[in-house]
């Protein structure tokens, strides 16, 4: 499974689920190719319910009382007629249903799984799984809570890097131009008003003035103990031999 930031200009965050079979040739391993496409802000919601411990103690919650549903599923698709308009038409007809699900795993602590299969578009215009519990495609990765938040923070972190250098980007070439013509302006109307410099002769100039050497630095004063808050809670951190001492834990 690979989260990949192509996507990012989309608002989507891309999970690529594969499985291939190394005994066939290269170039043509793949027995399996998911694709799943998840909303920033969904995909960020889920990342801050691990981060908080959330989606953790949810997981524990439901191995207790062996529950099989999803801690969280994402419904996917591409219609039929978009596969039409692709060139990738499916034999029976039907759309593409793709479906991510987050579920307890026995022998860890997560199943990510991805399927793909036939879909049906309903009347409000979503397109549901028509494969039941046999999906064309099937791909699933176990992970611990920890390689699950691991996944989740560090695709944020890439997200919010890419969107930091995406508003940097947009705001140089809108508000750029504008400041550059202001600048040079500026600089124009400095020169024009300042006023010339009288010519020196060689006898009048002032020899470059000597470098002054630095002052030696006071001796160092132990500061006295203040009264108030610092006397009565102790630093943070050992002021005399980097570490704390006795006063420094001291709450009341």
């Amino acid at each position: 499974m690979e989260i990949k930031n192509d996507c990012f200009h989309l608002e989507k965050v891309h999970l690529q689920f594969v499985s291939y079979d190394t005994s066939l040739p290269k170039g043509s391993r793949y027995t399996s190719n998911i694709n799943i496409y998840i909303d920033v802000p969904e995909f960020l919601a889920l990342t801050q319910e691990a981060a908080s411990g959330t989606l953790h103690m949810r997981m524990q919650q439901y191995k207790q009382e062996k529950k099989q549903e999803p801690l969280y599923e994402h419904l996917g698709a591409t219609s039929a007629k978009q596969l039409a308009k692709y060139g990738k038409s499916r034999s029976d007809g039907k759309s593409l249903s793709r479906v991510v699900k987050l579920t307890i795993s026995s022998k860890s602590d997560y199943f990510l799984t991805a399927d793909s299969g036939p879909g049906e578009e309903n009347k409000t215009g979503l397109i549901v799984p028509k494969f039941g519990a046999n999906p064309e495609q099937h791909v699933s990765v176990i992970l611990s809570w920890r390689q699950l938040n691991e996944l989740l923070l560090t695709t944020a972190e890439h997200y919010r890097a890419w969107l930091s250098a995406k508003y940097t980007a947009e705001w140089g070439a809108i508000h750029g131009p504008r400041i550059n013509e202001r600048e040079k302006k500026s600089s124009g109307r400095s020169k024009a008003q300042a006023p010339p410099q009288p010519a020196q002769d060689s006898a009048s100039r002032k020899p470059p003035e000597q470098p002054v050497p630095p002052a030696q630095p006071p001796q160092s004063v132990q500061p006295a103990r203040q009264v108030g808050f610092a006397s009565v809670f102790g630093s943070i951190y050992g002021s005399g031999t980097g570490k704390s001492g006795a006063g420094d834990r001291r709450m009341f």
